[in-house]
C-alpha cells in the first residue's frame, strides 16, 4: 500500500521564482532539477513521481523539499557542503610551494617529483608537513608542471 500523497503548495512568488530559475540563465544542473522536483511537487503528483519526472530519487526530492520548507527555495537548490577535510596549506605556502616547483631540480634529478617537492618544501621550512597529494593539489591549476623537462619558468 502507498502512502499517502502530503500536499505541497508553493506560494505564487516562489513559483514564480523558480520557473524563472529553471527557464534563464546558465545553472548547475542539479539546481536546476531540484527547482524543477519542486515545481513538479507543487502540481500534487508526489515524490516519487516528482523525482522520476526530473531524474531525482525519492529521497532527495524528500530533502529538497524539507530543505524549502526549512529555509526557502535558495536554501533548497544549493548545495551543501562536501565531507572531505579543507586542504593545511595557506595561501603563501601554495604560493612558495608552486615557485619551488618552478625552480631547476635538485643536482641529480632530470626533474621534480611531487614527493620531491613535499620532501623539500618541508626541508625548507616551507610548511611544517605536507603530502606529496596535497602538492599535487596545490599544483593542480598552475603552469608549471614539476614533471616536465622545462618547469615553465620564464626564460628557461
Amino acid at each position: 500500500m502507498a502512502r499517502p500523497i502530503t500536499p505541497f503548495a508553493l506560494p505564487a512568488a516562489d513559483q514564480a521564482a523558480l520557473e524563472k530559475f529553471t527557464r534563464t540563465g546558465r545553472r548547475p544542473v542539479r539546481a536546476v532539477r531540484r527547482a524543477q522536483a519542486l515545481l513538479a511537487l507543487a502540481t500534487g503528483i508526489g515524490q516519487q513521481a516528482a523525482g522520476q519526472a526530473v531524474g531525482l530519487s525519492r529521497q532527495a526530492v524528500s530533502k529538497v523539499r524539507r530543505r524549502y520548507e526549512e529555509a526557502g527555495w535558495k536554501a533548497a537548490l544549493t548545495e551543501a557542503p562536501r565531507s572531505g577535510g579543507p586542504l593545511h596549506v595557506d595561501d603563501p605556502q601554495r604560493a612558495a610551494v608552486t615557485a619551488l616547483a618552478c625552480t631547476p631540480a635538485p643536482v641529480g634529478y632530470s626533474r621534480w617529483t611531487l614527493r620531491l617537492l613535499a620532501d623539500k618544501a618541508v626541508e625548507l621550512a616551507l610548511v611544517d608537513t605536507i603530502s606529496h597529494e596535497t602538492v599535487r593539489q596545490v599544483l593542480k591549476k598552475t603552469n608549471c608542471s614539476p614533471t616536465a623537462s622545462s618547469t615553465g619558468a620564464w626564460g628557461r
